[in-house]
């Protein structure tokens, strides 16, 4: 995985500047770099102490407290590079017998479940091979709690910076693969500890923090340069033999009045392993293969941001590796049982697409012969609103005429009886009056009346005079209509 890891830094764009920030216990360091034709210039730099620790405290808190802090030192830049604390790695070792490559890394997985005190699966892993003058193959496996990693993940999102790496200060001032960092053991003065690294070849052989080593006494650091040199010596006698002798020169890094006084203290406790001590006040003119500026500061934050731009990937790279969606997919059905049923849901939603698409098509098509008779249709719908309305004037039956034909057979065709008014209400009632010559003439037509078909209830109204003499009379028409809606 962390191979990986370089591969996809190493194919990324090399950024134009960049924001090294060292984490040491409190203290935050940072440097703003920038690469211009070839060189690479400060633009910022600061050295703050946190109030609020990332492990402990609320991450919106802290990131809220560093963004404070950026945005008084007048940093903008929101690409960081970002060296973990060595006190949260976990490390251990192990020989590597002869092995073909494809099976080291199932090897290096074995021994980080039997090396590390916890589940490996908490840890984010970084590996450092190496190779002794005799030729053995040793590794060096680093572990730091994901748990660290994500709480400090967050808090960079909330100080609103972007992390592009995950490494150690130490390791990126004394770097291995180079000639000049052979045998070579590195100390770091940090806050309240030394940092310690022994190089062997291409890779680190020993990476340990030296708690204890400095107190604060004062509001200034005390060194305790007797623990500082056991833990050399002791350091130095758990390498490998042919390791051991190869390592002739101690390289302190830190402050050059603490860097000093600790290679002072250090040449007198151990002159008799012939050690060259030197304290490291400036950055050698190839140190990154490019031009750094005049009198540039030695630091951690500094080896951070200018490795990248120099375009070198870090040694041990923690920075967990973004996984898109597609590659989690693909990493779940990547084998066996899980393929199959991946291959099967996936002709599973291939056929409900297709008959998907074929609906959509179908609906297109009537779509598209809607759009063709939709005028023809909105004339005809029209055409039927006004039919249901006008219906009702245009009865075919002729209920009317029927009615005044069968009125018109009742009276006589000799006069004796005769109407002066029809009334028809609702096509069903009639109403007539009229002149008689006597009763019975009227008694006559209303009893020829009441036979025709059609007529019903037929009542008598009021009269008036004998003879001639004025009559009323109604019924109710129930004879149905031929085309009645």
């Amino acid at each position: 995985m962390n191979n990986l890891v370089k591969l996809d830094l190493l194919k990324r764009s090399r950024p134009s500047g960049l924001l090294g920030l060292a984490l040491d216990g409190s203290r935050l360091e940072g440097v703003v770099l920038r690469r211009t034709n070839g060189s690479l210039q400060v633009h910022q730099s600061f050295a703050v102490t946190l109030s609020l620790d990332p492990l402990t405290n609320d991450p919106a808190l802290v990131g809220r407290e560093i963004r404070n802090q950026l945005d008084a030192s007048g940093v903008r830049e929101r690409h960081c590079v970002v060296g973990l604390p060595l006190k949260w790695t976990l490390v251990t070792h192990t020989q590597m017998p002869d092995l073909p490559e494809a099976d080291v890394a199932s090897f290096l997985q074995i021994e980080a479940e039997r090396g590390f005190p916890c589940d490996v699966a908490t840890l984010h892993l970084a590996t450092s091979r190496y190779r002794l003058p005799s030729g053995e193959q040793h590794a060096t496996l680093l572990g730091v709690p994901r748990n660290h990693v994500a709480l400090l993940e967050q808090v960079l999102r909330a100080a609103q910076l972007k992390p592009v790496s995950f490494s150690l200060g130490i390791t990126a001032l004394q770097r291995a693969g180079v000639e000049a960092s052979n045998g070579v053991l590195a100390l770091v003065i940090g806050e309240s500890q030394v940092g310690l690294q022994v190089i062997c070849d291409t890779g680190v052989a020993a990476l340990r923090a030296l708690e204890g080593a400095i107190e604060i006494e004062s509001g200034r650091r005390q060194f305790h340069p007797d623990l500082v040199a056991r833990e050399v010596r002791i350091t130095l006698g758990q390498l490998p033999a042919g390791l051991r002798e190869a390592v002739r020169r101690i390289r302190i890094f830190g402050p050059r009045d603490l860097g000093q006084a600790l290679a002072d203290e250090l040449q007198l406790r151990l002159e008799s392993m012939d050690l060259q001590v030197e304290v490291v006040t400036s950055y050698a003119a190839n140190e990154f293969g490019v031009q750094l500026p005049p009198q540039a500061p030695v630091s951690p934050a500094f080896s951070l941001a200018a490795g990248p731009l120099a375009g070198r990937a870090a040694l041990f790279e923690f920075l967990p590796p973004k996984v898109t969606a597609l590659q989690q997919l693909a990493a779940r059905y990547s084998s066996g049982k899980l393929q199959r049923v991946g291959l099967i849901a996936a002709l599973l939603l291939l056929g409900v697409g297709g008959l998907f698409a074929i609906q959509q098509w179908q609906l297109l098509r009537l779509q598209s012969k809607w759009t063709a008779i939709g005028p023809r249709v909105r004339e005809l719908e029209a055409m039927q609103q006004q039919i249901r309305r006008f219906r009702p004037w245009f009865d075919s039956s002729l209920r009317s005429l029927s009615i005044l034909q069968r009125l018109t057979e009742a009276f006589s065709e000799d006069g004796v009886v005769t109407a002066k008014t029809v009334e028809i209400r609702d096509q069903t009632t009639v109403t007539c009056s009229g002149i008689a010559r006597n009763n019975q003439a009227l008694l006559q037509t209303l009893e020829r009346l009441r036979s025709l078909p059609g007529v019903a209830d037929l009542n008598r109204g009021p009269t008036r005079g004998q003879s001639p003499m004025q009559f009323t009379f109604d019924f109710r028409w129930s004879e149905g209509r031929k085309n009645d809606n």
